[in-house]
């Protein structure tokens, strides 16, 4: 755990699933002044922009200095992108492989999207550090959570806004399990109980049973791949 914070301002892409609350928990160890944004931008079901709020008010309560490093929160609208595309993250659509060899719950162009918006939303805040849960170990092949595509986005950034923004992605080379016990590190059993039971991650949107791992289907890939993490982050523990 970082004992001395950074003095920057960090804005943290706050979804509501358990990589940004957990993303979100790291940024405020580091950084003195921490914002969050999140995007509505037509997906199937709200329940993550529903639990965001409430997540964010307990998030304040597990540590003091969390409370007083976690500032403004934003919501942007990016309905555009469900205009753009067809997926099953936007569209009441089974969730399948498609032949380029991507599931069609890859929305194309959505995490470039994010970091750009959140950048621009970054410069009027006067944040330099940008924080994302992408992860190139534990993902479905999409493309945007590559750190080469966030690297370059990160130059792109830089080079178009006079700027210098770092664009960091603290589970970019860890597993799901590996980010459980980051978890546990950074907020203990208190953040862990929070994770599983407020942050929401099922492709679905299915909230009602509370499993071990949290809510969800159980079924559909984020599901498999946050119950797998867990179990195995509890096997690791003895």
């Amino acid at each position: 755990m970082i004992t001395s914070k950074m003095k920057q301002r960090a804005l943290v892409l706050f979804s509501g699933g358990q990589d940004s609350t957990t993303c979100l928990a790291w940024a405020l160890e580091r950084y003195h002044k921490v914002e969050t944004v999140g995007f509505d931008y037509g997906q199937r079901h709200a329940i993550e922009l529903t639990m965001r709020p409430q997540l964010l008010e307990k998030m304040r309560k597990l540590k003091p200095e969390w409370n007083e490093g976690l500032g403004e929160d934003h919501l942007l609208d990016l309905s555009l992108i469900s205009q753009l595309s067809r997926t099953a993250m936007t569209e009441n659509i089974a969730i399948e492989m498609q032949e380029n060899g991507l599931p069609n719950t890859f929305v194309p162009g959505r995490n470039l999207m994010f970091m750009l918006t959140a950048a621009t939303l970054a410069f009027r805040r006067q944040a330099t550090v940008l924080v994302g849960g992408m992860c190139e170990t534990d993902f479905s092949g999409y493309p945007d959570c590559r750190d080469d595509s966030l690297k370059a986005l990160q130059v792109a950034i830089n080079l178009g806004m006079a700027t210098r923004l770092n664009i960091e992605t603290p589970l970019m080379w860890i597993d799901k399990a590996d980010s459980w016990h980051l978890a546990e590190r950074l907020g203990g059993t208190a953040l862990i109980n929070l994770i599983r039971q407020d942050t929401h991650t099922c492709y679905l949107g299915e909230r009602g049973h509370l499993h071990d791992w949290g809510h969800g289907c159980g079924t559909c890939p984020a599901c498999e791949l946050r119950a797998n993490g867990y179990r195995s982050y509890l096997e690791s523990k003895g």
